[in-house]
């Protein structure tokens, strides 16, 4: 590889939050945690490696959630305003807008949620974690190659569907994926994605045609047994990873599929109206815990089968 890749993690609550620091000519940062995680986690990790966060000069987004973004205007600022802030534009309006994460939940999975107080809540989480409203200096949309300075380029690939501006960083034969590849899902125990064809169509396109040799998560992921797979997998485990991740998401499919052709009906469930879903899968998590991914992804397939 021609630039050394450093895991950087800052804990948030049930969530460990992952970037990465590319140490290139033009240093780079993928993803940035929350507000705090640029002073507390991602500088003196740094400082540990001999580097400045100082002459960081990309930071790279792999989606618009604020546990990915909201950092990055504390880092920027970090930098001395010196780091340029790459987003997908699909993604951007997330950078842009605190309010854009109230209006993603009021018009998804906030429907389930029996939480009167749900938006509220959302603009408070916004208004406490994401660190300022910015425009982004470059706008993706997927092909795009960045250059980190001297020989070090970074492709840039459209892998949507945990967000509609999801992308994955390929620096050599390692593929930064943030949330795109969620395998079993991480603390909520589900994969979480917003457009289930979309979602299908990226892990196809990272397993049959990019083909990682080394695979960077944004979290934790967990396998079917339930145990986590690490972020930094290996060629043999990001196929693994990837092929479970199709595997689950097809039974998913099969699942909501024959609960929507059924017919949704409303119960006393905390799965509600989704409890055929839960209890063939034997999904047992708590399904109101944000991000609430169970609702998010099933939401997903109830609006395309609606379509």
């Amino acid at each position: 590889m021609s630039a050394a890749v450093h895991p950087l993690v800052s804990p948030w609550g049930r969530f460990g939050l992952y970037s990465y620091f590319i140490d290139a000519p033009e240093p780079a940062i993928v993803d940035t945690g929350i507000a705090s995680s640029p002073a507390e986690g991602l500088l003196p990790a740094l400082q540990q490696l001999g580097r400045s966060i100082e002459d960081v000069r990309w930071i790279l987004l792999t989606h618009g959630h604020i546990d990915h973004l909201g950092g990055a205007q504390a880092l920027h600022d970090l930098t001395g305003g010196k780091a340029k802030v790459v987003i997908h534009e699909a993604d951007a309006p997330l950078l842009r807008s605190r309010q854009a994460h109230v209006d993603e939940y009021v018009q998804g999975r906030s429907r389930y949620l029996n939480a009167p107080d749900g938006a509220q809540q959302q603009a408070q989480t916004a208004q406490a974690v994401i660190s300022g409203e910015m425009e982004p200096a470059v706008l993706v949309r997927g092909g795009e190659t960045l250059s980190l300075g001297g020989d070090v380029r970074v492709k840039v690939h459209a892998v949507p569907g945990h967000t509609p501006g999801s992308v994955a960083y390929q620096l050599d034969d390692a593929v930064f994926a943030g949330d795109a590849v969620q395998i079993h899902g991480a603390a909520n125990r589900f994969p979480g994605y917003t457009d289930p064809d979309a979602y299908r169509s990226s892990l196809a396109y990272l397993r049959d045609e990019v083909r990682p040799e080394r695979l960077y998560l944004g979290h934790p992921y967990r396998g079917a047994d339930g145990e986590p797979y690490g972020v930094e997998l290996d060629a043999a485990q990001a196929r693994r990873a990837l092929d479970e991740s199709l595997a689950l998401e097809a039974r998913i499919r099969g699942s909501v599929t024959r609960c929507l052709e059924a017919g949704l009906a409303a119960t006393d469930s905390v799965y509600s109206p989704f409890e055929p879903v839960a209890a063939e899968l034997g999904y047992t998590s708590d399904p109101t815990l944000e991000p609430s991914p169970f609702f998010t992804t099933l939401d997903g397939y109830r609006s395309r089968f609606t379509q």
